[in-house]
C-alpha cells in the first residue's frame, strides 16, 4: 500500500476515474480535486445519488451503476467519503473486480484496505491523487 511505483502506475495508466463522493459544489476538495484530474486528461465519473451531474459528467447513485453505464471501464475509484463508508465501498470494488482503489487524504480505514490488497487491488491511503499528480508534473496526458 502507498507504495511509489503504485502511484506511479495509477497516473500513468489509468483513463477512468470513478469518484466516490463527488459534489457539484465549487470549494470543495473533492470538486477542486476531480476538475483538477480532469484538466489532466482523465475521465471523471461522479458516484454521488445526491447530485444529477458534476464537472459536465452525468453522476451516478452507485458505483454498480456507474460501472455499467462506462460498460465496466472504471480504472480507479477515488473514495472522497468518511472512514465509516470505506468498507462498502471497497466491497464494491471488490465484487466489480476494478484494479485501483484510492482513498483520499483523512479517509482512512485498515481493514478495508487490507481486503482491498488480499483481493489483488493495489491501493493508495491517505494522499491526496491532485497533489501526487503535481509532484509527477503538471503535463497534460494524452
Amino acid at each position: 500500500m502507498n507504495e511509489a511505483a503504485t502511484i506511479h502506475e495509477i497516473l500513468e495508466n489509468v483513463q477512468t476515474i470513478a469518484v466516490v463522493g463527488l459534489t457539484n459544489r465549487e470549494g470543495r476538495a473533492s470538486y477542486g480535486v476531480s476538475r483538477f484530474m480532469q484538466s489532466q486528461g482523465y475521465r471523471i465519473l461522479p458516484v454521488n445519488p445526491l447530485i444529477d451531474s458534476a464537472l459536465g459528467e452525468k453522476a451516478y447513485p452507485t458505483l454498480d451503476e456507474a460501472y455499467a453505464a462506462v460498460g465496466g471501464k472504471i480504472d480507479l475509484v477515488n473514495v472522497f467519503r468518511a472512514p465509516e463508508y470505506v468498507p462498502e465501498v471497497v466491497k464494491d470494488v471488490i465484487r466489480l473486480k476494478i484494479p485501483y482503489l484510492w482513498l483520499q487524504e483523512g479517509v482512512v480505514h485498515e481493514e478495508a484496505a487490507e481486503w482491498a490488497e488480499a483481493a489483488g487491488i493495489k491501493v493508495v491511503m491517505d494522499h491526496c491523487i491532485l497533489k501526487e499528480r503535481m509532484a509527477a508534473g503538471w503535463r497534460r496526458r494524452g
